[in-house]
């Protein structure tokens, strides 16, 4: 029996139900096709039920009649592989995308056509000519993948900041935006919902609209540290571009946002850097924004990205925003990590871990928190103000979470001593406390909290998960403090209280029944199978013991509480990597890296090399033989190259471009210099990677 998806003024649902899904964004064309079942087997097991994609124009058409649906490009695989996943989709096919691509999306071949007279992003006759032709060709790989097929597809979102970047404002943008849809739907694209980019002035049309929210601003073209950001302050508004002044407007929206349910799909889940501007998102960043959405009264957390790429080739330029094709900002050509959950070549990152918390904690109670009303106190506290606690109460008549953020990305917050928090009901509130709450802290704590035929009166705990085990339901709680659970009467609950850094690596898997897997890397569930992404040496922890077949290549080797400890130690020999200078000069310097032992490697069955890349300059490319193969703009971190993605190469060259001192960008952290400059390739370190 199909699922029955549908929405109302609060929240989405499912069957008739409040639903409250995760989504995430990968765009199937920046990365590797053979990887693609693998990633979305991590996003579903890092909480992800919804995959967003970008439908790339000049991916697809970069040649006027010329469509390429080949390699990475290949959306009919991508969708075969979402369905037997078994994770949901989100398509977003432009026209015009943004995404930090050429010309945002459109082909070369278009643009020059708006040159010549063609009225882009327009109703103009011509244009929806070439933008019927396009989705046409979208739809013949999409047929049969509609929810009302039997498919992933629920979603389909209709340009992008239309009226916010370069579209139509007013009447003549929303008719804009409802031809686009009626197209749509005419050639076949009928789903439960269709959504535009609601935030700074755009057109939504009679869509549902999706806002956003990044922790900094590459794009901006200051090179200055910035203000404090709003996205870190709890508020009743809803746009993103919101700024310290403007904190009793409703900023720019062109629709009555009490009449739909608060829906993000743009929640940075890291920063692309750009040239001049580079902020590097961390997880803590991340995680404390996403807390904050959830306190405003979110219904959707969706992340862009959640998984970063790298741009394909193109057969006539390169395909990255720059300056040179009338932008404000350079991007790297190729590299498109973003920082994100799971990273350029599908490596973890702590975002991954703080998104997981909440994505967990939405799959199992999110249903009842998405129709919850909202109090925030006090309403209207300013980015700029480090001395204020700010707190948020969600809740119905008879429960709720007190949501409290002590967090503000690059600067430092008050401590806060003996904070007596207040949950609301209906008749006698929830007094939690007195509970410490320093600075760079945030959380949220449950009230009358039904657990089975249990009721939480209150916690200085944070509800995790539930796990549905032979032997009843066991609740995970996480949290440092002592967590003073309270009951309601005399029935408890099975709670299995974990440390917040045990949270942090705690994956769930369903087999025979719910397993939580503590481990420092990817776990997922494959086959029957528990997939473990570690190095030669690697440790977990279970709880419940699963099944022995289950946990190929892993040995029991004691007990932690009521976790079962498991080894897996691997004897295959490490690769190794010599570096050597070939050159310098004022501008750059040349590196050749040698690999040795990369025999009995295969990505796709398994095990990957790591280069883990230290270098001091502005920027880095990296080739293997000719071929450029990535590049990065020096952020002081760590740049992993995977050979296995590309076929285990014995050698790279890096070239590393000098940085001078009195250059003309932010960075959070500068390398040393030496005469006034830095380039130099400081380290280069193995990893080895087996799943």
């Amino acid at each position: 029996m199909r699922t029955n998806y549908g929405y109302n003024r609060l929240c989405l649902s499912r069957d008739g139900q409040p639903w409250f899904p995760v989504m995430g964004e990968l765009h199937y064309s920046r990365y590797r096709e053979e990887l693609w079942e693998e990633s979305l087997r991590k996003m579903k097991a890092g909480g992800v039920s919804i995959v967003s994609a970008y439908e790339i124009w000049i991916h697809h058409e970069e040649e006027e009649g010329c469509f390429d649906f080949t390699g990475c490009r290949n959306l009919k695989k991508f969708l075969e592989v979402c369905k037997k996943v078994g994770i949901l989709v989100f398509l977003r096919p432009g026209p015009w995308v943004h995404g930090e691509v050429r010309n945002g999306g459109f082909p070369d071949w278009l643009v020059k056509k708006g040159e010549e007279g063609i009225v882009l992003r327009s109703n103009d006759e011509a244009y929806l000519q070439y933008v019927r032709r396009y989705w046409e060709k979208l739809f013949e790989q999409a047929k049969g993948m509609m929810h009302e097929d039997g498919g992933p597809i629920i979603g389909l979102q209709i340009e992008n900041e239309y009226g916010h970047v370069g579209g139509l404002r007013g009447e003549p943008g929303e008719a804009h935006i409802r031809t686009l849809t009626a197209l749509a739907k005419e050639i076949g694209f009928r789903v439960p919902y269709y959504t535009a980019t609601g935030w700074g002035g755009a057109c939504i049309g009679d869509l549902l609209p999706v806002m956003g929210g990044y922790c900094e601003a590459p794009w901006d073209q200051r090179i200055t540290e910035l203000e404090p950001n709003a996205n870190f302050v709890f508020s009743y508004l809803r746009n993103d571009k919101l700024i310290a002044s403007d904190h009793h407007v409703e900023n720019d929206l062109t629709f009555d946002a009490s009449q739909y349910p608060f829906l993000t799909a743009e929640l940075g889940g890291g920063l692309q850097v750009t040239s001049h501007r580079r902020p590097v998102a961390e997880g803590r960043d991340i995680g404390a924004m996403s807390l904050v959405k959830l306190g405003n009264g979110a219904s959707l957390l969706g992340y862009y990205m959640y998984h970063g790429g790298s741009n394909p080739k193109g057969k006539l330029s390169t395909l990255q925003e720059s300056r040179a094709t009338g932008y404000y900002n350079d991007l790297p050509e190729i590299n498109y990590d973003f920082n994100a959950p799971i990273r350029q070549y599908g490596t973890i990152s702590d975002s991954y871990r703080e998104v997981r918390l909440l994505a967990y904690f939405l799959e199992d109670f999110g249903g009842e928190l998405a129709e919850m009303g909202l109090d925030i106190t006090p309403p209207a506290v300013r980015p700029e103000d480090f001395h204020t606690l700010r707190i948020s109460c969600r809740h119905n008549a008879e429960c709720g979470y007190v949501f409290y953020n002590n967090y503000q990305r690059r600067y430092r917050m008050e401590d806060h001593k003996n904070v007596m928090l207040t949950g609301i009901c209906e008749g006698e509130n929830v007094e939690f406390g007195p509970v410490d709450i320093p600075d760079g802290d945030f959380g949220f704590f449950p009230y009358r909290m039904k657990l089975g035929e249990a009721c939480l009166r209150s916690a200085l705990a944070t509800p995790f998960c539930r796990l549905h085990t032979k032997e009843g339901d066991t609740w995970i709680f996480y949290g440092d403090r002592e967590p003073e659970f309270i009951w309601e009467g005399e029935k408890r609950a099975d709670i299995l209280l974990l440390s917040r850094g045990d949270a942090l690596m705690a994956g769930r898997v369903r087999l025979d029944q719910d397993y939580l897997i503590l481990a420092q890397d990817f776990v997922w569930e494959e086959d029957g199978v528990i997939r473990v992404t570690g190095q030669k040496d690697t440790r977990i922890r279970c709880y419940p013991t699963p099944p022995e077949e289950s946990l190929p290549g892993f040995s029991p080797c004691g007990r932690e509480g009521r976790f079962t400890v498991y080894e897996r130690r691997l004897e295959e020999t490490a690769a190794t990597a010599e570096p050597a200078l070939l050159s310098r000069d004022a501008e750059k310097a040349v590196y050749e890296i040698t690999i040795s032992g990369l025999e009995n490697r295969d990505r796709l069955t398994g095990r990957d090399t790591l280069l883990l890349l230290s270098y001091s300059g502005n920027r880095m490319e990296i080739f293997a033989g000719e071929e450029k193969i990535n590049d990065h703009f020096y952020t002081g971190q760590k740049v992993p190259l995977s050979l296995g993605y590309f076929d285990f190469p014995d050698r790279v060259k890096i070239v590393v471009y000098a940085l001078q001192e009195n250059a003309p960008v932010f960075l959070e952290e500068w390398p040393a210099m030496e005469d006034g400059a830095a380039c130099s390739l400081d380290s280069v370190e193995i990893v080895e990677q087996y799943r």
